[in-house]
């Protein structure tokens, strides 16, 4: 098993250019599959659930051979997102398995409860959902209770390296990976394959640069390569611990809200009712919570983009309980009746058409 696991690992280093390709071509492809076929949905959310753990087992190999390998040089330096989580992933076990843990559970919660749906009763289904959401927000607290910090939206690093950049000796560089037998040399430079006639100066050396127009031109090229604090603070320092009971009692309320909409709108289908209870509950919440977080300074850039994150996402409200149910599903079939009759829109709203059942019918599509 061991060996099998060591030569797909050095299959994927070897080919993880192909691979990134791939996996990015077959995610496109789920967002046609609903309504195309009998369980397309299910298909489609099977699959991007597959492509999602696997892109997370990749980029942990491909972590591992990075570190290992002192001859990777990155173009680009890692986000302070990617800096932030790999430090606490370095430093504490308790972090690196409770972030996996929960973003399998994101990577598959949709498709837990189309298949609870399929084969369940609706009350079982509902009882499925709050185990997940209990889980969820444990490991969230949990967490939060490692870190004393603000929870970023994704507790794992992404991938924002180039993986072509990888050195041909990468494979070799892993006690995990078998050896390649057949090494490939690097192909020599242009410039060094002829060393008797001398090349012609390249354009860019021979045309002068055009003349700055003022000192601002010179002030906005030298801004961007100039080094920031983030860019010198210690990677777990680019979050600021909690300090006061407000805010640790916002982060929790902002860590309660899906379980808190879970058991609001599972006691309404349970009753048979219908009530704008659990919407207007967690609305509250989220207010409540953005009030009682802290402002954070200019140079918190990583604090900051979280927060705006967290703004932008209340955006999702609009497909939610009775404003989805009164307003946007309306403006949406109104668009998609008008599109039926352009050439080009009518594409775009059979799309928005076979989403706009699946928005009715699951939890998960705009759960919270």
């Amino acid at each position: 098993m061991s060996l099998s696991l060591a030569k797909y690992e050095s299959f994927l280093v070897n080919n993880v250019s192909t691979i990134s390709s791939l996996e990015s071509s077959l995610r496109s492809i789920t967002w046609f599959l609903p309504g195309r076929f009998k369980d397309a949905e299910l298909a489609s959310e099977a699959l991007t659930a597959l492509m999602n753990a696997t892109s997370m087992y990749h980029d942990t190999i491909l972590a591992k051979v990075v570190d290992k390998n002192p001859q990777y040089r990155p173009l680009i330096p890692a986000s302070l997102h990617t800096r932030y989580t790999r430090a606490w992933i370095k430093k504490s076990s308790q972090y690196k398995w409770s972030a996996r843990i929960l973003e399998l559970l994101r990577f598959t919660e949709l498709v837990m409860e189309m298949v609870l749906k399929r084969k369940l009763s609706e009350k079982t289904r509902w009882r499925g959902i709050l185990a997940i959401e209990t889980i969820k927000t444990i490991l969230r607290l949990l967490l939060l209770k490692i870190t004393c910090r603000p929870l970023l939206s994704s507790p794992l690093p992404e991938r924002d390296f180039d993986p072509t950049l990888l050195p041909p000796s990468s494979a070799e560089s892993s006690p995990t990976l078998v050896s390649s037998s057949v090494s490939s040399l690097p192909a020599t430079p242009d410039h060094l394959r002829n060393n008797h006639l001398s090349l012609p100066p390249h354009a860019l050396l021979t045309t002068s640069p055009p003349p700055m127009r003022s000192d601002m031109a010179v002030e906005e090229y030298l801004l961007p390569k100039a080094l920031t604090t983030s860019s010198v603070k210690p990677s777990i320092s680019l979050l600021k611990a909690l300090s006061s009971p407000q805010e640790w009692l916002g982060e929790i309320i902002y860590i309660l809200r899906p379980f808190a909409y879970a058991s609001l709108l599972a006691y309404d289908r349970r009753n048979k009712r219908t009530s704008n209870r659990a919407l207007m509950t967690i609305f509250v919440m989220e207010l409540v919570s953005r009030h009682l977080r802290r402002t954070p300074p200019a140079s918190a850039a990583l604090e900051r983009s979280e927060y705006a994150r967290r703004d932008k996402d209340m955006l999702w409200y609009l497909l939610r309980g009775s404003i989805w149910e009164t307003y946007t599903r309306p403006k949406l079939e109104s668009f998609v009746a008008s599109a039926s009759r352009a050439p080009l829109l009518g594409l775009f709203g059979v799309l928005v058409k076979e989403w706009i059942p699946l928005i009715d019918e699951y939890y998960y599509y705009t759960a919270p």
